[in-house]
């Protein structure tokens, strides 16, 4: 029996398995205290690379070795959009749940990084009034997906463009 190519069943399944090693990875992170890394973190990006790589990978070889540009560039924007649901609802957990002092940690950093920048107390002030308003976990979880949304568009223009593969014009 022939599979057949379809970009959702596909980005369901990377974008749960990539979700899954972004939440592992997060929480490695958390428990050893690096999450305020800021370069350690951006391995979650490396992490999403992957699996739309992999995804677009495994799409072109069950479409008979080809996606056009715009089947590569849906399919990695629907494993973002997968991915960042999966991924803020994990966080929403374990801020909720797990470890409720670490947006007390993220705002104590933001708090002594802007005092090391100099920056007046009013002006620190109305800051961290600003993010304890949006700290909420609807406007959290909406921030998530959107941005896990947009990293894998911009990721997705460019990896679709590499890995591509148009059926000929005369075949």
């Amino acid at each position: 029996m022939e599979e057949t190519a379809s970009t959702a069943r596909t980005a369901l399944k990377y974008g749960v398995l990539t979700s899954v090693a972004i939440m592992v990875f997060t929480t490695i992170l958390n428990i050893s205290g690096q999450s305020q890394n800021k370069w350690l973190a951006m391995i979650s990006y490396v992490i999403m690379i992957v699996g739309i790589v992999l995804a677009m990978k495994e799409f072109r070889e069950i479409n008979k070795g080809f996606m056009t540009y715009g089947e590569g560039l849906g399919l990695g924007s629907l494993v973002s959009a997968i991915l960042g649901f999966f991924a803020s609802m994990f966080a929403m957990v374990y801020i909720k749940f797990i470890d409720p002092t670490i947006m007390t940690q993220t705002l104590d950093k933001a708090r002594a990084d802007m005092e090391a920048q100099g920056l007046d107390d009013s002006q620190i002030d109305r800051f961290m009034e600003t993010s304890e308003k949006f700290s909420s976990p609807g406007i959290m979880f909406a921030a998530g997906v959107f941005g896990y949304l947009i990293m894998g568009f911009i990721f997705s223009l460019v990896i679709a463009a590499i890995v591509r593969r148009e059926k000929p014009v005369f075949e």
